[in-house]
């Protein structure tokens, strides 16, 4: 059964057969490569006529040549990469225009920094909840999405407010410019064929993402019931370590939302699915933010 979540998932990944299509050879008389539980391979109802090039997984041969898999063509209905991009766009805007609002609505002085605290705390469990729901849902809701990308805007509005304003001033530009290098990067690699993303990649950063979320979960505990700041994962060398582990982690998440992109528009998925692109990536660009600039705080604590 295919996972529905789009973090540990990206939906292009299966349960039965690992990531899309990164299985032996197939069987004499059986289906092609990658078709069993693809979500855009045929037996799909989104799937291309038979005999089409595209209904097939391009990762059949990809052990022998890591270039762009074929592009579909041109269909009414199938996403495109201008539809991820305008997609990206509206709910990329939707999160910036919110914190705007929150960093400039919610002051963070004394007299007043509990009150925005609390909102910013509220609005990051609404949007927990609302990323979940999305997560789990069999389609894209674009309602959903931009409702997620606002109350995280709001969020992320008042903590880097918080962190500006009291820890180190200049930090959010710094975590901006460092999210968008991170980004640029990820994505020259990627298009170079310098970051190859194959099955091994896949449980490599499954692996990894678990044990690293598992230990800030057991850090929070300490941190919520022995008080201070738990086991030191996030202070001090070990928060540094830690920061930088974050960061490599979203790095990793992004070539896999470049994967579901790329595989999206080679399959011919519906358009639909350019929605779930975009809450992919502005989920994987929350976390690099928000892991720069907990290190941007964490150095200048140390200073």
């Amino acid at each position: 059964m295919r996972s529905r979540n789009p973090v540990f998932s990206r939906r292009g990944f299966s349960r039965d057969n690992g990531y899309a299509g990164f299985n032996t050879a197939p069987q004499a008389g059986g289906p092609a490569v990658g078709t069993q539980g693809n979500p855009y391979a045929q037996g799909n109802p989104y799937a291309q006529p038979v005999g089409n090039p595209y209904a097939q997984n391009p990762y059949a041969q990809q052990d022998l040549q890591y270039g762009a898999p074929p592009q579909a063509p041109v269909t009414a209905g199938r996403m495109t990469m201008d539809d991820v991009v305008l997609r990206t766009a509206s709910t990329l805007g939707t999160l910036v225009v919110t914190a705007a609002l929150a960093w400039a609505l919610l002051p963070v002085d004394a007299a007043n920094i509990g009150r925005s605290y609390a909102i910013g705390i509220g609005a990051a469990l609404i949007g927990m909840v609302l990323a979940l729901v999305q997560s789990f849902k069999r389609k894209a809701s674009p309602a959903l999405i931009l409702a997620y990308a606002a109350v995280e805007g709001v969020f992320l509005g008042v903590v880097s407010s918080i962190v500006d304003t009291h820890v180190a001033s200049g930090a959010a530009m710094q975590a901006v410019l460092g999210t968008m290098a991170v980004f640029a990067g990820v994505l020259v690699a990627y298009k170079a064929g310098w970051i190859r993303v194959n099955r091994r990649f896949y449980g490599f950063v499954m692996a990894a993402t678990l044990g690293f979320v598992l230990l800030m979960m057991v850090n929070l505990l300490f941190a919520v019931f022995g008080g201070g700041d738990g086991l030191g994962f996030r202070s001090g060398p070990l928060g540094i370590f830690f920061g930088v582990v974050g960061i490599i982690l979203g790095a990793c998440f992004l070539a896999l939302d470049f994967k579901q992109v790329e595989d999206g528009i080679a399959y011919g998925a519906p358009r639909e699915e350019a929605w779930l692109a975009a809450f992919g990536l502005t989920l994987t660009l929350v976390w690099i933010y928000l892991e720069f600039l907990r290190l941007i705080a964490i150095l200048n604590q140390n200073d």
